[in-house]
């Protein structure tokens, strides 16, 4: 069974710190560009961070330039997504996913249950 799990979320104050974990089952994730995605509260899902397989790709959106930072271990078959300097506006469900080369579509359809990050005083 194809599975995307992430974890790490929680409640921080801002300029706090978190990071989060993907870890596939089912799927090889060395195969795929891998990317994080958030959705804000009434907001629609949107790209955060995505690296390629070699790490030669590593998109990040310009609201969480120099605080988030996206890696992964192809051996462990993780994505991490470290969150330094956490803002308020950085709330939302944080999701993993495939995606292709431009960082823009899940390539699988392939959403997990995602991981909740509240950052609030």
């Amino acid at each position: 069974q194809l599975q995307l799990v992430e974890s790490g979320g929680g409640l921080v104050q801002p300029g706090g710190s978190l990071r989060l974990s993907c870890t596939a089952s089912g799927l090889t994730l060395n195969l795929y560009v891998m990317g994080w995605f958030r959705q804000a509260p009434g907001k629609e899902r949107e790209g955060v961070a995505c690296m390629s397989s070699a790490g030669s790709i590593k998109n990040v959106t310009d609201s969480v330039k120099g605080r988030f930072t996206i890696s992964r271990d192809n051996r462990e078959n993780t994505v991490w997504l470290q969150m330094n300097s956490l803002k308020p506006e950085d709330t939302g469900v944080y999701y993993c996913a495939a995606v292709s080369a431009d960082c823009r579509d899940n390539v699988l359809n392939l959403w997990g249950k995602g991981t909740l990050v509240t950052v609030s005083s």
